[in-house]
Parts: structure tokens; sequence; C-alpha cells
């Protein structure tokens, strides 16, 4: 049973990223504006993962693209990146944000902007699409740059705030890449 979980988170959290925004207004219609559009960045992520890991395509792209047909990236790893490293990730930020300081939304905000950079480079440098780049375009700059501006008009702009949101975005992604990364090493000395 865990396996299917594994196997098939994406289609779970793609609905539930679809019921999410439409109870949204509902749920944060008191909230700060900074923290509701923080919390809009959770199920607009879900909605990304679908594009990115339907039929296991991301996955897939990156084994055939870095992995040159080798596995480098499980179904594992992918489970484990996006359910606790997204979903997770920007659940401790929204709740940070409302209990401690607004600052903490920058984390969320972060992830979601250096993910879409991370789908925009590959493109531009492959010049072909990748997984996931569709809604980091439409949905990740634009709703990413609303909630950037809304925390920093509530007073998450300081330098530190955007040290850590970015730094925390940048190492949870380098860590990714180098995990990735080691994989491809293995599989080259296996071969």
């Amino acid at each position: 049973m865990l396996q299917r979980l594994v196997t098939n988170w994406v289609y779970g959290g793609s609905l539930a990223g679809v019921l999410l925004l439409l109870l949204a207004p509902l749920l944060t219609r008191t909230w700060p504006a900074s923290l509701a559009a923080t919390f809009l960045l959770l199920p607009v992520y879900m909605v990304h993962q679908y594009e990115e890991h339907d039929d296991d395509r991301f996955r897939r792209f990156v084994n055939g693209t870095m992995g040159h047909g080798h596995e480098v990236l499980s179904r594992g790893d992918v489970f484990v990146i996006n359910v606790p490293g997204v979903w997770g990730v920007i659940a401790i930020s929204v709740y940070l944000a409302a209990t401690v300081h607004v600052g903490f939304a920058l984390i969320a905000v972060y992830l979601v902007l250096v993910n879409a950079v991370v789908h925009v480079l590959p493109a531009l440098i492959l010049r072909r699409y990748n997984p996931g780049l569709v809604t980091a375009l439409v949905l990740f700059f634009p709703f990413g740059g609303f909630a950037l501006r809304q925390v920093q008009q509530a007073g998450g702009g300081a330098a530190p705030d955007q040290a850590l949101g970015l730094g925390l975005a940048i190492a949870i992604h380098a860590a990714i890449m180098l995990h990735v990364r080691r994989n491809v090493l293995a599989a080259a000395r296996a071969t």
C-alpha cells in the first residue's frame, strides 16, 4: 500500500490542490494578504506537480537526460522531494509566518521562484520542454512574484528574511541536484 502512495501521490495532490484553490477564499478571508498569498503557493505548487509528474514524466526526463537511461532519480526520491520537501516545507513556512514572523513566508515564496528558474534554465540550455515548464512560467512567476510583494509590504523583506528564504530554497534544490549527480557518477562507474 505504501508503494502505491509513493507511486501515485501526484494524483491525490493535484486534486487536493484544486480543492484548496476553490476553498482558499473562504479559508483565508480573514488572513493578512501576505499569509493568504503564501498559503496559495501550496495549491499552486500541487497543480504544477501534476504537469511535472503525471505519468512519471519528470523522473523519466531526468533519468533520460542526466542518467542516460540509468535510474538516477527513483520514485521514492520524487515522493520525498515533493511531499515532505515541498508540501511540508510550505506548510512549515506558512505556520512560521503566521505565528513567528511574516519573513518566514519567504521560504515558500523562494521555493516556488527558484523552482521556476530551475525549469527555465534547462529549457533554455537544452532548447526543449521539460516537465513542469509551462506551469512554472504561467503559475510560479506570477503567484510567486505576487506573494513576494505581499510579504515585503507586510514587513518581511529585510535582508535576513531574504537570505533565509532564498538560501533555503537554493539549498533544497542544490541538495536534489547533488543527489542526482552522485547517482549519475555511480551509474557511470557501474557500467
